[in-house]
């Protein structure tokens, strides 16, 4: 990288290394070369002069630093004249140099008084010059510092020729040299445009030339880049045929639709395509009139008419851009749902003509959505042709990256190499769905750190203009969460009452699942993980309290970005008439995933009837786990047998369900535990006469519910102890004794 930096010798020339390379280099390494600390302030101050036009104070700091550095280098002078010069070029444009001209045909008053107004002028911008830069020997002055001295020198004659002006009017001597004064002011307008032509062109050259040199600078979109870049030459074309005098009866016009998942650029893309539109002259203005549903959509018959049409009238010349246009179609749409009659009028308006060709529909939405909205509307399909089309992908993670470094650097912020490590962690975890949005979520992430940046270390004295710019490691750690209790996931496990062998085969397989993660991390061949599982038991055996730990646990090991377990029965995923359980079913695996879906009693999805739609919702759930197969676990859970039938039913289930956890039912020790445990949740407690009351009911009957029963049993027992204890006031409150838990056990055993 520095050999570069040394062979770099021209302001004309782009910094071989870029403004964030610069800084890293700076934050890392300590430059003893003072001819290379100059040239990397240099580059932060070329590009921050990009970033920044006009004057920017860290700038002109970097400039200060390069000079103090090595006061010789061509670069470092080069970029100190010039950015004199551009100041001098700006405070020349801002004054009124047409206003400066004198007639000799004016009364002397009047002539007197513009003499003063323009003396003053003159006199500031004088005073703005560099003076020592202005009277430096010619001998070493480049051209650029020589257009500065004579500019100097024509401002220093005039204030001269206007002192003595000023003069001879207080003397009452009146003489003003109208066309000296006019000479060198003509003379002046003439330096202004000579600057500008002799200014670096990074100084002068800030915006892009056409809407195609905008759209190249977009982060990734090469497919879409390319069409972009055909269309425009296409419309280029066609506006030269019709300049000759040809027509063409079918072309495909303007309107288009765009679909990508949230934060892919579809409203930047739908601006730059105004800003095309309008320098072809095809379009009058880039102005984008941009609206959704709640714009258009009106609450009584003939409001959404009106609205549509104010805004169709508010497009004439530019665009209108739609966004969630699918949303105007709702599905089972009623007659008191006015989004139809929005369609309607767009498609009239589109097509009348009054407004027709006057101005162009961007449509945009998710592409699955907007797919469906099309399709129900054939005529409006039919004025959106195939090729009219664009779909934008979802951006990878290098170009997510490369939106986070543009994001941080735009905001005067970088990430150091350990940061961005982390901070692609953080963005993969976001990563789990369609919701994902993309460089919009990118930018949050960022500001969320900044945030965070400076909430942590306002307080914090700053020894170094670095410090204010640089993103560390440490200032990412708002991401860490802790368990509120301060409890590892298998910590918790442990805390659970029996369980031995479920314990067992958890502590397992996440022993198994951080050795594969640490092999891949160093490069060896991994053996491919099965966290699809099946829980068999009874209920109340602690299943779903499992799953909850389970999620944790993969989370923990980092096979799992969110953690969370959604638990559902049947009733979540079947629907009642044919093609709305996989719909059904897709909307709960999108809720869960990176993280569990729990399916309780999940047997009864399956009972052997010819036209039962849980069979639907198995073959969605099958096919759903090979398309999410890295961010989404399924548990299988209900009772023993039942659950053996359902997995061998359908051979999709049976080559995914590899892990079976079998929950017995406690034991009348467990059971015991569990039922101080619980009590001693609510600050309850019982004596040995109890405990062997219940021991002995545990080991003589068999307890249905398991856990589940505990629960029913203590809290029966509190009622039947708030009655005691009201009607005996000296009773201890805390304590449930015998008599409450033998009414509590005959009540719950008669319930189950």
């Amino acid at each position: 990288m520095l050999d570069k930096l040394r062979q770099w010798n021209s302001l004309e020339q782009q910094p071989p290394i870029s403004e964030v390379e610069a800084l890293r280099y700076i934050n890392k390494h300590t430059v003893e070369e003072k001819e290379l600390q100059a040239l990397l302030y240099v580059t932060l101050a070329y590009h921050r002069i990009r970033r920044h036009p006009g004057q920017d104070l860290l700038a002109d700091q970097f400039i200060d630093e390069a000079r103090v550095l090595d006061t010789t280098h061509s670069l470092v002078t080069e970029l100190y004249e010039s950015k004199q010069l551009m100041q001098a070029y700006t405070m020349l444009k801002n004054t009124p140099l047409e206003q400066w001209i004198l007639h000799e045909t004016d009364h002397d008053s009047a002539k007197g008084k513009k003499a003063k107004s323009i003396h003053e002028d003159v006199s500031y911008l004088k005073n703005q010059w560099d003076e020592e830069l202005a009277n430096k020997t010619i001998i070493d002055a480049s051209s650029r510092l020589k257009l500065y001295q004579d500019v100097y020198d024509e401002l220093s004659e005039l204030d001269s020729i206007l002192e003595e002006a000023i003069a001879s009017i207080e003397n009452r001597r009146i003489r003003i040299p109208v066309k000296e004064i006019n000479d060198r002011t003509r003379r002046l307008s003439d330096n202004q445009d000579e600057i500008y032509k002799r200014l670096p062109g990074f100084l002068t050259d800030q915006s892009y030339s056409n809407p195609l040199e905008a759209f190249d600078q977009m982060v990734g979109l090469h497919d879409v880049k390319t069409y972009i870049r055909r269309y425009y030459h296409f419309l280029r074309y066609q506006q030269q045929r019709k300049n000759f005098g040809f027509s063409m009866v079918d072309e495909p016009g303007l309107h288009m639709i765009i679909t990508g998942n949230p934060g892919t650029g579809k409203t930047t893309i739908a601006r730059l395509l105004a800003n095309i539109y309008h320098e072809l002259g095809i379009l009058e203005t880039k102005e984008v009139i941009e609206v959704n549903r709640s714009h258009l959509v009106g609450s009584y018959v003939g409001q959404s008419e009106e609205n549509t049409m104010n805004y169709v009238k508010q497009a004439i010349g530019g665009v209108l851009f739609i966004d969630e246009a699918y949303s105007l179609k709702r599905e089972g749409q009623t007659g008191n749902d006015y989004g139809q009659a929005v369609i309607d009028t767009l498609v009239s308006a589109m097509t009348s003509k009054e407004y027709g060709g006057k101005f162009a529909v961007i449509l945009a939405g998710y592409p699955e959505e907007m797919r469906q909205f099309l399709w129900s509307n054939p005529g409006l399909r039919s004025r959106f042709p195939e090729q009219n089309h664009i779909e934008l992908p979802d951006y990878q993670m290098s170009e997510l990256m490369s939106i986070a470094e543009q994001t941080a650097i735009d905001n005067d912020f970088f990430f150091t190499d350990q940061a961005l490590i982390e901070f692609a962690s953080l963005i993969d975890r976001e990563r789990v769905d369609d919701s994902f949005g993309n460089a919009r979520t990118v930018k949050n992430l960022v500001m969320k750190t900044v945030f965070q940046k400076g909430a942590q270390e306002a307080e914090r004295d700053k020894h170094h203009w670095l410090d204010h710019m640089r993103i560390d490691i440490g200032d990412l750690e708002w991401e860490k969460k802790v368990d509120q209790e301060g409890y590892s996931p298998m910590e918790r496990l442990d805390e659970l009452i029996g369980l031995h062998n479920v314990k067992a085969e958890v502590r397992k397989l996440s022993s198994f699942v951080q050795a594969q993660q640490k092999r891949k991390e160093n490069g060896y061949p991994v053996v491919p993980i099965q966290l699809h599982s099946v829980f068999s038991g009874n209920p109340g055996t602690g299943k779903t309290t499992v799953a909850e730990i389970y999620a944790d646990v993969l989370k923990e090991c980092g096979l799992l970005k969110r953690g969370h377990t959604v638990v559902v029965s049947r009733s979540d995923l079947v629907a009642g008439y044919v093609g709305q359980t996989a719909i059904k079913t897709k909307r709960k695996i999108r809720e869960a995933l990176g993280g569990v879906l729990f399916i309780d009693e999940a047997y009864v999805l399956y009972n052997g009837g010819r036209d039962d739609f849980g069979k639907e919702a198995i073959e969605t759930i099958v096919d759903e786990m090979t398309k999410h197969n890295e961010n989404l676990v399924v548990i299988l859970a209900g009772y023993q047998h039942e659950m053996e039938q359902l997995v061998e039913s359908n051979p999709g289930l049976s080559s995914r369900f590899k892990k079976y956890f079998h929950f017995p039912d406690y034991n009348e020790e467990e059971l015991l535990e569990m039922t101080h445990y619980q009590a001693k949740q609510y600050g309850y407690h019982f004596n040995e006469w109890a405990e062997s009351f219940l021991l002995e009911k545990y080991t003589a009957h068999r307890v249905r519910g398991n856990g589940r029963f505990i629960n029913n049993l203590v809290n029966e027992a509190i009622q039947f102890q708030a009655i005691r204890i009201l009607e005996n006031e000296e009773a201890d409150m805390n304590e449930l004794e015998l008599v409450d838990l033998e009414k509590a056990w005959n009540m719950v055993r008669k319930e189950s």
